[in-house]
């Protein structure tokens, strides 16, 4: 049977962006970057924070830059088994960071420490902070942020189950757990340490990238509904573009805070912001490429629509036996 309307006229006479035309493609790029995330993850694994871990960490500000190679192959003569030296937010302030030690803690760690950089530097350092959780307090907080994160999921799964028909409530949970697993990857691959606040901002992508999602998915549920004429091919496609200005709009203003909190916002912030960066920017793509695309790969229908409709306005409908 022919086709006898236009695209256009689906979307009251304006244009309609053909975004289902490369959804083939975006599955193939989405199965390999999960693959090479998981293999990643495997290979490299993470690079996990003292809130994880347990140990030390020990701020310093100097009164001028030091060679960061000198002052850790000193600090292991000292007797510290393999500290990790770097700068935090100017080449002046040192982060040294141990694992659990036994012996001094606290305040005679963090003078011993300052006293074999004194030496080595012949600059008199000055202590900012110090920091010490013990292993145990990590492996708590390890199983806790990782509950934290598998109990949002589950949740989500829940409440998509129930306001979705299937076909979309499962195409948005996978792209969530698609948009966590590649920012995982990422995470492993770039070697950024995994404290509290990267869990903060994994728990943040899955609550903006569900958000986008879901008004994606309610702006394909109302078109079937309304749109009387037209595939499902079109109508995904229809959706999609009167969403489009919306979802680039709130991505890109964002990305622009997030930016400015990576640029200006120290080193304490830029494992969160990166982490941010890299979600949001994938959370908005899947919300096309994955959890529209999928649905449509499904089988989804207007007649789906149609009955998920009139279950809900059934059940909602109050009884009339005594």
């Amino acid at each position: 049977m022919a086709q006898d309307y236009s695209i256009e006229q689906l979307n009251h006479g304006r244009k309609v962006v053909d975004f289902m035309r490369w959804d083939t493609l975006a599955f193939i790029i989405s199965g390999l970057l999960i693959v090479a995330a998981i293999a990643i993850v495997g290979v490299r694994g993470f690079n996990w924070g003292l809130d994880f871990t347990g140990g030390t960490v020990i701020e310093i500000s100097l009164e001028k830059p030091a060679d960061l190679e000198v002052l850790r192959g000193d600090l292991v003569k000292a007797g510290f088994d393999e500290p990790l030296v770097q700068n935090f937010g100017s080449s002046r302030d040192v982060m040294v960071r141990m694992a659990p030690v036994s012996g001094p803690a606290g305040t005679e760690l963090g003078n011993k420490v300052v006293s074999v950089i004194n030496q080595t530097t012949q600059q008199s350092a000055t202590v900012k902070r110090i920091e010490f959780v013990g292993p145990s307090v990590g492996s708590d907080l390890a199983q806790a942020g990782a509950m934290a994160l598998l109990s949002a999921l589950i949740a989500i799964l829940i409440y998509i189950g129930i306001r979705f028909e299937w076909r979309l409530a499962l195409g948005t949970v996978l792209a969530l757990a698609h948009d966590v697993i590649i920012t995982c990857g990422l995470l492993a691959l770039f070697h950024i340490e995994i404290d509290l606040t990267i869990v903060a901002s994994l728990m943040s992508v899955i609550g903006y990238s569900l958000n986008d999602k879901i008004v994606v998915s309610d702006r394909i549920r109302e078109n079937f509904r309304k749109i009387r004429r037209g595939s499902s091919y079109d109508i995904t496609n229809v959706s999609l573009t009167q969403t489009l200005s919306r979802t680039l709009i709130t991505s890109l203003t964002t990305l622009a805070m997030i930016l400015i909190l990576f640029i200006f916002g120290g080193a304490l912030l830029k494992g969160f912001s990166l982490t941010m960066l890299i979600g949001v920017t994938i959370g908005t793509v899947s919300s096309i490429y994955v959890s529209s695309a999928l649905a449509l790969k499904l089988g989804m229908k207007r007649e789906h629509m149609l009955v998920q409709k009139v279950e809900k306005e059934g059940a909602d409908q109050p009884s009339i036996l005594p």
